[in-house]
Formats: C-alpha cells, structure tokens, sequence
C-alpha cells in the first residue's frame, strides 16, 4: 500500500455516506417544506372556520398562502349565481393597478368575461398558462388580450356542488418564479375552503335577514296578541258582568238589594257614580223610579205621570242617545224636552247624559239612565253600545224578576185550585184513556189508509213499491228464484164512466179488483196504482210459464160480461210482464217502468192480450221516446200544419166560425192526425207550445181570412188548461191574447170540461181574467166531466160544445135522453151550444132533432179550409166554389 492513499473499499464507504448525507438533507429539507405547508393550510382551515367576513378570509389566505408559493400578484374573481355579474373581492398585483382604474371606461364584469379570468368561468376547468399558451388562446379568439403580459398565469375554479363560482389566480412577472403541480394542488385546497367559507357566509346572511324579518313578524304578533288579551280581558269581565246579572235575576233576593246589586256590576264596567232605573206602568200611565243614586240629591225622585222629561224622551224614541250638556239645551230650547213643566229640568250641571230603554217583550218598560257631573268621567260612543248591550240582560234580568214574583203569588193561588183540579183531573183521566183508546184505532186506520186505495181496498202505489222493492232485495239474496210482475190496464173504463157514471164506474172498478184476487195466489200482492191501472206482483214463481198462466187467467176473467146499470158490460184489459233480474242494475222503479211499457205494447197491438217485456219491446218504446224528440224538434222547425175546419149552422150549413186543426207528416211514421198529436203533446207536457205554435200561425194568417171572409169571421181557439195552472202561464196567455191581431170580439177560447171539474178554482180565476180582454170564453168536451150547473151559472161563460163520443154514440133513449138535457141546460143558461165529431148525416138529423142547430165535423168537410205553412195568400174564391 502506498503512503497516503486510502483502500479503494474506504474510499467506496466514504461515497456512500457522502450520498446517504445528501439524500438526508434533501428529505429533511422536503419535510421541513411539508411541515410548512401543513401549518399554512393549518391556518387557513382555521382562518375558514372562525372567519366572519369574505375580506378577512381572503387577507388571511393571501398572507398564508405567501409562505407557501410566491403569490405577491394575487386575486380572487367571484361571480354572481343569479345576475352573472364577475367581481373582485380581492386583487394584489405588483405591475397592474385594479382593472377598474386600468379600463375606467368599460364595464368590469364584462370586462373580466372577455379575459383569461372569464375563460376560467367558462369552462370550469383548471388553467396552467404560460406565454404561449396565453397567445394561442388569445389567436383562437377564446380571450382578449388585457392588462400586463406575465410569464405564469395559474387560475383555479371555486365550486360548490359542482357550480363555479369564481376563479382562484396566481401569475408570474419573473423567470425565478414557476409554478407546478404542488401549487396547483394548493390552489385545488384553498379553493375549496373559499366555496366553504362563501356559502356559509352566505347562509349566515341570509339567516341574519330571516332573523331580522321574524323579528318583525314577531314585534307585529306580539302588538296583535296584546290587544287580542286586552279585548278579552274586556269581554271576560262583560261575560262576568253577564254571569252576574244572569245570577241576580235567578237568585232569591229583595227588591232592596237586587237594583244596587244591578248598579254594582254597571260600575264595573264604567263609571257610574249617577246612576238611576226608570219603570213605565202602562195602566196608570205613570214613571216609578225603583233605583236612584246622585251627587246631586240623596232623595230620589217619587212616582209621577209621564210629561216631556230627558227620560220620557227616550222612551218615546226608543232609541239610546249619549248626549252632552250642549245637546240637552239645544233639545230644551227647541221645545223638544220640559217644555210643558220645566221645573223637572236639573240637567244644568250634567256634563254628558246616556239614557237606554229597556225592552220587555218588544215594548219598552223603562229606562236606565247615568250621567256625570265632571269632566273627569267622559263617555263615548263605544260606552253607549256596552251599555246598550248590557241594558238588553238588564231589562231580561228585570222581566225575570217580575216573573219570580208573579210565580210566587200564582203559587198562592195555584196550591187553592190543586185540589180542585186534581178531582178534575182524574175525570179527565179516565176520559183520556177512551180517547187514547180511539186514537190508537184511528191511528192504526190512518197506516192502513196511507198504504191501501180507499175504493177497492187494495195495496195503493206506495205499499207496492215497498213490497216490489223488498222483492229485489230478496232475489239479489237468492239470485236463483224470480218474480214476475204485471201492468194491467182495463180497456173500456173511460167509455163506461162517461156512458154510465162515475158511480157504475167506482162499482166496476170493485168487481175487477174481486175478479183479479181469484186469478192470485196468497202470498202474491195485487194493488191499484190509480184510475183503472192495476199491478200484481208473482212472488217466487219457478218458470216464465207461471206467469203467463196467470195472464191468461186474467183476460179471460176480465172478459167476462159485467152487471152495470142493469145492463151488462164487455170490457177488457191490457197487460204488461216484467220478471226480474233482466239486469243487475234493476230497480224497484226500472221494473215497473218495463212493465208499463209492455202493457202499452199490449195496447197497440189491439188490446185484450199481454206482451211480455223484452229488449223489442223496450225497443218500440224507445220508438215512442224518439217520437216525442220528433215532435219537439217538428215544433221548433214549424212543421207543424194547421188546418181551419168549419163550423156550421146546420140550417143553412152558413160557416160561423173556424176552429183550427194540426196536423204531421212524419219522415217515417207517415201522417199523424190531430187526435194524435194532441196525445204527444199531452205525453211531453208540450200542450202550451202546441197551443202558442197554432195561435201564432192562426195570427199571422188572420189578416188574410179577413180580407177573403169579412169581419165576421170567428176563430174557435181549444187550449189547454196547462195555460192556467199558474199565474206564469195566465200572464203568458193573456199577452199573447192582447198582441194578437184577432179582433177580441171575434176570438173564442176554450178548455175542456174535465180539466175544468179537476181544478175548478183556477179556472174560474183565469175566466174571471181572460173576460176582462174582451173575448169570449167557453167550455169544450161537454158531457164528460160532469160540472155542476151551479158552477156554470155564475161563470162568465158564453157557449158549450158536446164532446164527440156524444154525438157519435147516440143509439139508446138514455144517450139520446142525456144529449136533449145538455141541449136544455145551454138553452136555461143562454148558452150557445156546439155540437161536435159530427161525422155523418144521420148523427146531423138527430142532433137537429134534439135541438141543437150548430156544430162541427166530418160531415161539413166539402167547405174546409186549408192553410198550410207554405201558402203566402189564400183564395177564398177558389175555397168558396169548392
């Protein structure tokens, strides 16, 4: 080995050590800067937690942030989430001033937007920008090129809930400072402590105005509260007041002591040091003072006869008056108080004066009055409407009290008659229960009545609907059993109540219903809906069959010959069947609807038979309801045609008058004749329409049959009574009366006798109405309604025209006999009298030969005269040789 030189192994350990020493003082140094660090962010997440303001934060994040990287060119953008407005909150820049001094002339949040700043905003990215990449931004046209040119430019978006809301910048002037991905992390850090700190500043900011604005609401409530309490602090001591009075009227105490107790709660309420309660007695006419107290006099004031005083003014206005000194001398003054006897008047030294009647039973009985002497105890009108209200229980307490007193002495005399009443009252007993007894059986005679027809005796609508209704409910139980139910119509019942009588009419309805129990069983209901309509209810048949078997039954009991006005009778009937369960929806109404409808199917097949209902049947009647649709849409589109058919004086077949006639040509069913339409517009309660359809056409022409007739000419006018069953309908029909151009001397109107029987009191009324226009007023369908001739006597009436089946059914001495009486009646009355449906010559020759000289039918047919919708002008020359 040579003198010193080291081993090369020493050597290679000196090496290693040298290294290892370095790479300590590295490390060490790299934690002493990650110590550093550390505390720097130490402090700012402090500086973020217990920080106050935006400015303070972001002057400690400066300062901090200057120990960490070289940040002496530093700010902080934020922008707006609702205006989109870019501020600085904070900027520290050791070449530029603040972009408002440099750009003085241009908006700073635009300004800030068309930057590198904005462009940060944009696209909510990080940017690490040195001077290249600065250009290429600003040649692509993403920014404008403002303020000082530096070499690193590092900006860093602030985000909450991952929305930018600003942008965190550092920026480089010198070659000694470089950022990297150290200081972008950092930035990353700090920004999210700046978002953290914004938005709870934000929140406290908008806590605080909540705050300030609850506070409000608060101070507002609280000034609601305090007057609510101090109104119920007034209306508890009112109740209170109110609990006292009630107390006093019910209590057990001396006249003495009840008036100063009533003074005693008025003074709760205000002050009423002068206070006094007036009584009027009515027999006597005179004011009693039963209560009386004054500063001015401890004597109180005797009884006296009512005069002109303050207090028998309100007693006589019965009204409550609050009235001041100078009120009361301009009432003396003007006569209206102690003008007859002054010396009643002390009002001199009253400040203000409040008097309220007392009412008892709606009559005044008295008055309470107070008034004061000082200026100290001032009234207003609030104190006027507490006393009114008070003065209301007063006067009830007083009533009461008068009450209590007069019970006291009707007791006296009550305990006298017990002893007499009691021997009375046992009499009275015994008598009672006679009457309970009878009462009961009336009772029970009521029930029975209110669910069976007083003719026949049977079940009336509302016993059957019950029954019917009960047998639904049965069956949707046993969905496996059925009933059946039957409408029964009776053919020929109208034609014998006319021919016979209504009392061979009550005797043949009797003897159907006999006839129908012996085709029914026990457990089955038969009832009687009204006039000659009958239902029967099968109950738990097995088989449609059943059901048919007891219609057939029926027919043939039903057409066997009746005993009437020892004559015998045919007639007939018409049934309808439902059964039930044609569907779960049935009603108790449905069934007896479906029934009905088949009984009139029944009918237009000839009557004398049954239909069974079913979906057909339902179908025809569907018909009929498009029929009636029909007839109201023909009305509404006038196609309607009115024909004038004559009526004739039978000597000389000279026309007298004209009655119109209507007539349709329906699309499909054909022609429906006047009888028919008439029954249509009976079924949709359309009569009136008809009625006014045929009167206005008949107007419109009138004009026209004058010029061609003469003024002679008469129109006989049939409506119906539906015009006169209310007063609406009466003023309706009297309009149209006085705006027609019919001469009023030559119009006649008529109503059918039935209608006039059924409801004689209106009818009489719209007489008595309708002849004060002027027009003639007669009754038509004579001989069916039977209307007394004491009824006709004294009604302004003028002429009657035979019903139809009359003139047609003239074949046995009892019709004949019956038209010669209708004949006479007329003449007795100085009626003229009609005769109509005269169809044939020898109906003509017969009615002449009981008399009658006018009328109206078929047989004069050869001089009608037809007026059709479509005709303009009628030639009555051409009608004439016709």
């Amino acid at each position: 080995m040579e003198k010193g030189r080291l081993p090369s192994n020493s050597c290679k350990n000196i090496e290693h050590l040298q290294r290892r020493v370095s790479r300590l003082r590295r490390l060490a140094t790299k934690y002493k800067r990650a110590e550093i660090i550390q505390n720097a962010l130490l402090e700012i997440s402090n500086i973020a937690t217990h920080v106050v303001s935006l400015d303070a934060f972001y002057q400690g994040v400066h300062n901090h942030l200057q120990s960490l990287i070289p940040a002496d060119n530093f700010f902080i953008a934020s922008i707006d989430r609702e205006t989109g407005n870019i501020t600085l909150p904070f900027f520290a820049d050791e070449k530029d001033s603040h972009p408002s001094e440099l750009y003085p002339d241009e908006e700073l949040s635009s300004l800030l937007e068309r930057g590198i700043t904005g462009y940060v905003l944009k696209t909510g990215e990080p940017l690490f920008c040195d001077a290249q990449r600065f250009d290429q931004l600003v040649s692509q046209g993403f920014i404008d090129d403002l303020g000082s040119a530096c070499l690193q430019w590092l900006g860093v978006p602030i985000k909450h809930n991952n929305i930018v809301s600003g942008v965190l910048v550092v920026q480089s002037y010198s070659n000694d400072i470089s950022y990297g991905e150290l200081e972008l992390e950092l930035m990353g850090f700090i920004c999210h402590h700046i978002s953290g700190v914004m938005e709870r500043l934000r929140h406290n900011e908008e806590l605080e105005i909540a705050i300030v604005q609850r506070t409000k609401e608060l101070s507002k409530a609280y000034d609601k509260v305090k007057l609510e309490v101090q109104e119920r602090m007034k209306a508890e001591k009112l109740q209170k007041s109110l609990f006292q009075i009630a107390d006093l009227s019910a209590s057990d105490v001396s006249e003495a002591d009840f008036y100063p107790k009533i003074h005693q709660v008025i003074s709760q309420l205000l002050p009423a040091e002068n206070c006094f309660i007036s009584l009027v007695h009515k027999a006597s006419q005179t004011l009693s003072f039963p209560f009386y107290v004054s500063q001015m006099s401890s004597e109180p004031p005797k009884p006296r006869a009512m005069q002109d005083g303050l207090t028998e003014f309100i007693l006589k206005h019965k009204q409550p008056k609050l009235l001041s000194q100078q009120d009361i001398q301009d009432m003396v003054h003007a006569g209206e108080i102690y003008g007859t006897n002054p010396a009643l008047n002390h009002t001199q030294t009253m400040k203000q004066w409040i008097g309220i009647p007392l009412f008892i039973h709606g009559e005044v009985a008295g008055g309470l009055t107070i008034y004061s002497l000082t200026d100290q105890n001032s009234y207003a009108a609030r104190d006027l409407e507490l006393l009114t209200f008070v003065s209301q229980h007063i006067a009830n307490a007083i009533e009461r009290k008068f009450a209590v007193e007069q019970l006291k002495r009707s007791h006296e005399l009550l305990e006298d008659k017990v002893e007499k009443r009691t021997k009375a009252i046992a009499e009275m007993n015994d008598n009672l229960q006679r009457q309970i007894m009878q009462r009961k059986k009336m009772e029970a005679q009521l029930v029975y009545d209110a669910k069976h027809d007083n003719l026949t005796g049977l079940p009336n609508r509302s016993f059957f609907m019950e029954r019917l209704t009960q047998a639904i409910k049965h069956i949707r139980r046993h969905p496996k059993e059925q009933f059946a139910l039957l409408f029964i119509d009776l053919d020929g019942f109208k034609q014998i109540n006319d021919t016979l009588g209504h009392l061979e009419g009550d005797r043949f309805l009797i003897e159907t219903s006999t006839r129908l129990k012996l085709c029914i069983r026990e457990n089955d209901t038969l009832a009687r809906l009204g006039g000659d309509e009958f239902v029967i209810l099968l109950d738990s048949i097995h088989q449609h069959k059943d059901a048919e078997d007891v219609c057939e039954r029926i027919l043939e009991t039903i057409s066997e010959p009746y005993t009437l006005a020892q004559q015998q009778v045919i007639s007939g009937a018409s049934i309808g069947v439902a059964f039930s369960c044609v569907a779960s929806s049935d009603t108790s109404e449905s069934i007896l609807r479906n029934a009905d409808t088949a009984m009139y199917q029944a009918k237009s097949k000839g009557k004398g038979c049954y239909v069974i209902f079913d979906r057909q049947t339902e179908y025809h009647f569907n018909q009929r309801i498009e029929l009636e649709q029909d007839f109201l849409n023909a009305i509404e589109q006038n196609d309607i045609v009115v024909e004038l058919t004559p009526v004739v004086s039978f000597d000389d077949k000279e026309i007298i008058a004209y009655e119109p006639i209507s007539y349709w040509q329906h699309p499909s069913q054909g022609l429906i004749d006047n009888e028919q339409l008439t029954s249509l517009a009976n079924q949709t309660q359309t009569m009136t329409m008809l009625d006014d359809y045929i009167f206005k056409y008949i107007d419109e022409h009138y004009q026209a049959l004058a010029n061609g007739l003469g003024d002679k000419i008469q129109i006989h006018m049939p409506l119906s009574s539906q015009h006169i069953k209310h007063k609406y309908g009466l003023r309706s029909l009297r309009n149209t009366i006085k705006r027609s151009k019919i001469c009023a001397s030559k119009l006649w109107v008529f109503f059918n006798e039935k209608a006039f029987v059924q409801d004689s009191t209106n009818h009489i009324s719209a007489f008595e109405s309708l002849s004060e226009l002027g027009i003639n007023i007669g009754i038509n369908g004579y001989g069916t309604g039977y209307s007394s001739l004491s009824s006709l006597s004294f009604l302004p009436i003028k002429a009657l025209k035979l019903d139809a089946d009359i003139s047609q059914h003239l074949v046995n001495d009892k019709q004949l006999q019956l038209a010669k009486a209708y004949q006479l009646i007329a003449t007795t009355l100085g009626f003229k009298i009609f005769a109509e449906g005269v169809d044939t010559q020898k109906q003509k020759q017969i009615l002449e030969e009981l008399g009658y000289i006018q009328g109206q039918g078929q047989v004069f047919s050869l001089v009608n005269l037809v007026l059709t919708q479509h005709t303009e002008e009628v030639d009555i020359a051409e009608l004439t040789q016709a």
